[in-house]
């Protein structure tokens, strides 16, 4: 056996599992990165993965694999940094235990993240959201899922791996009702409902008719809706909604499209910032700034402010309606 693979079962066994207590998603998404990287060392080297080195994982070869991830699977810039920091991550424990390798590993933690540029963030208008919601047929067992989840997502901001997550008893639908989720960052947060989401819910809840530990969006075998089904139902109904409101065909809409778009609308609504990055759980409140570029009124207000060049700065003043009678005709 080489002396990569030991490294590898410690970095998953010892940090990852004991030092750091890594999240499911935080240990899936590593061996994921670890598995594409030795499938792809394998057709460079003619190698099997058990008996690769440390020696062979070298920079020139890191940086072929962010090439391909990129020429060959199609991934942006944040799948490649994001590949590249479990990487990193495995060669920072790799450091102290394999001293023999030290150039190596010295080579491939220099390799830098991808700068990438921030598209302005998509989310829908009140007109489009009310498309969206009348699109599930309501008739049936899974339109009214659907519209359920949908109107909880719109309303709370609660990102895709959060909604699948929820289950029977962690919706309050007593005073001051609520819903309680385990989010991103191993951060549990409790988001109010409106009067609206609770009549939804509380009719859900009494169709579900199950135990409180039921998932609250169960598929029709009864477990919990996956991420990829998630994606195919908002699609599915955001097609549907095109019909009777053209411009959705424009938006490519998934479930982090209605995610921004409770956040744009608590923006509109005059909430400060900082209490929609509580809402949507970011680290950071810097995060929300999108949602300000993203908000062309709040702009388009800022600019009326602004005094204008060549121009007498005073209050408008209408014209007299005699006058402005007169002037049009």
């Amino acid at each position: 056996m080489s002396d990569l693979a030991p490294i590898l079962q410690g970095f998953f066994t010892d940090r990852l599992a004991r030092q750091k207590n890594a999240s499911p998603h935080t240990v899936a998404a590593y061996r994921d990165t670890c598995r594409l990287l030795l499938a792809f060392a394998r057709e460079r080297t003619g190698k099997k993965p058990s008996a690769l080195s440390l020696a062979d994982i070298d920079a020139g070869l890191v940086g072929a694999f962010l090439q391909h991830l990129e020429d060959d699977r199609g991934n942006g810039s944040a799948t490649r940094n994001a590949r590249l920091a479990a990487i990193h991550s495995l060669f920072n424990y790799a450091a102290p235990r394999a001293p023999e390798h030290a150039a190596v590993i010295s080579q491939v933690l220099a390799i830098p993240p991808r700068q990438r540029e921030r598209a302005i963030v998509s989310y829908l208008t009140p007109a489009e959201i009310d498309a969206l919601l009348a699109a599930p047929d309501r008739v049936t067992w899974h339109g009214r899922r659907d519209h359920a989840l949908l109107l909880l997502a719109i309303q709370t901001g609660l990102r895709v791996s959060e909604l699948t997550g929820l289950a029977v008893h962690d919706v309050h639908l007593g005073a001051g009702p609520h819903v309680r989720c385990h989010g991103k960052g191993r951060k549990d947060r409790a988001t109010p409902l409106t009067r609206q989401v609770v009549q939804t819910l509380r009719t859900w809840l009494a169709e579900v008719g199950a135990g409180p530990g039921t998932p609250l969006f169960p598929a029709r075998a009864g477990g919990p809706l996956s991420r990829d089904a998630v994606q195919r139902l908002v699609a599915k109904h955001a097609a549907a909604a095109a019909g009777n409101c053209p411009s959705i065909r424009e938006k490519n809409v998934t479930p982090h499209v209605l995610r921004h778009s409770a956040a744009m609308a608590l923006l509109r609504g005059g909430t400060d910032t900082s209490v929609i990055a509580l809402w949507m759980g970011h680290e950071s409140p810097e995060t929300t700034q999108v949602y300000l570029h993203a908000d062309m009124s709040i702009k388009e207000q800022a600019l009326a402010r602004v005094h204008q060049p060549g121009t007498t700065p005073g209050r408008y003043q209408p014209p007299d309606t005699l006058l402005a009678f007169l002037d049009a005709l």
